[in-house]
């Protein structure tokens, strides 16, 4: 299922949120000189219907942030509704924008855009070669193919449950959760026939995404809250699919946005509390080798505030985490070092759902 499906209880939490607000800060520039290699992008989902999806710009080394960077750079031009994620191909970055049905391409350097892919609903995109990827998608069963050099679709193949969502190219197969309430498997696709090869039990239902630990063990974190169905992180042997360890959250945890440390051998992932409260609500942290869930957060929300994004620059080992502040103004970002100090904070688009990092 969609995170589009929460935008009601976004608003809601909005009216708790609101009396909690801070006027907000200057407007940050619009249009970055060209990318440098420690350039942190910034995925603004926007609210959904609205068409206000941005993409933001963070220079790490000059402190300066950018927002916006598509439209100054391409004539006022709007990216469309629901900015879902962004993945660095060679010289360009391809965009889906979720609700508007296509994947935008656009150059590195100079964020002009170079050309634009029809794909229903497209959710992520796993690069397979220089002329092959993988595009997820919402409210179907088929995960796109396509050709990267020549933005063309150029196949697709059915998964048995609907929503494909995470994926990962480890060991030239490709790892896909299908966010479906019924399903409780991770799918192990060959990438050469693009068939499914293997069929991997879960401890929870409705796995979101699959990531690799220090020890090329995999993780999966399943759930989806709103609909009933736990929160549940497994950890994998990928030579054989068997079970490691695994954990089920408590009922109300709502937990999103998995990612590793530089070592990758420290999982961070958000818990997210729609309803004003602090319990379930931050960034938690866990070392691979734990046998139990964190009980406390390593950098807890405020009340009437939830975080919605989590990235750990990999470099740095910095902390990255999007308040999107009910998704009816403009976001912010703050940044943590590693022993989670505050270090600064910038104002984005509406939404703030992703990071991507320059490597």
């Amino acid at each position: 299922m969609g995170r589009e499906n929460k935008q009601i209880v976004r608003l809601a939490f909005f009216l708790l949120f609101i009396a909690a607000c801070k006027k907000d800060k200057p407007a940050p520039l619009t249009t970055p000189p060209t990318s440098a290699g420690n350039d942190i992008y910034i995925v603004c989902e926007g609210s959904l219907g609205n068409g206000n999806a941005s993409l933001s710009l963070y220079d790490a080394g000059s402190k300066l942030s950018y927002e916006d960077v598509y439209k100054a750079a391409n004539n006022n031009q709007s990216l469309g509704d629901v900015f879902q994620s962004m993945t660095g191909i060679g010289d360009k970055l391809f965009l889906c924008i979720n609700n508007s049905d296509k994947i935008l391409v656009v150059n590195r350097t100079d964020h002009k855009l170079a050309g634009t892919i029809s794909v229903p609903k497209p959710r992520y995109i796993l690069p397979i070669n220089e002329t092959k990827a993988y595009v997820s998608t919402l409210f179907s069963n088929k995960v796109y193919i396509i050709n990267p050099a020549t933005y063309t679709v150029t196949g697709s193949f059915a998964m048995p449950y609907q929503n494909p969502e995470g994926m990962l190219l480890f060991n030239n197969n490709a790892y896909i959760c299908t966010w479906d309430t019924a399903c409780s498997k991770l799918y192990k696709v060959n990438t050469a026939t693009d068939k499914i090869e293997q069929e991997i039990d879960l401890a929870g239902k409705a796995p979101q995404e699959v990531l690799p630990d220090a020890n090329n063990k995999l993780w999966v974190l399943s759930g989806n809250v709103t609909k009933s169905k736990k929160a549940a992180l497994t950890c994998i042997e990928p030579v054989d699919g068997h079970t490691i360890r695994s954990f089920v959250f408590p009922d109300k945890a709502d937990a999103i946005r998995p990612v590793f440390n530089k070592a990758k051998n420290t999982l961070y992932f958000i818990e997210v509390n729609y309803n004003g409260g602090t319990d379930f609500n931050g960034v938690y942290r866990m070392g691979i080798d734990d046998n139990q869930l964190p009980a406390q957060p390593f950098l807890a929300a405020q009340q009437y505030q939830y975080f919605w994004a989590l990235g750990i620059d990999p470099h740095t080992d910095n902390i990255y985490i999007g308040d999107p502040k009910g998704f009816v103004q403009k976001g912010s970002v703050s940044v943590y070092d590693a022993g989670g100090s505050k270090t600064t904070s910038f104002e984005v688009g509406i939404g703030p759902g992703h990071f991507y990092f320059n490597e």
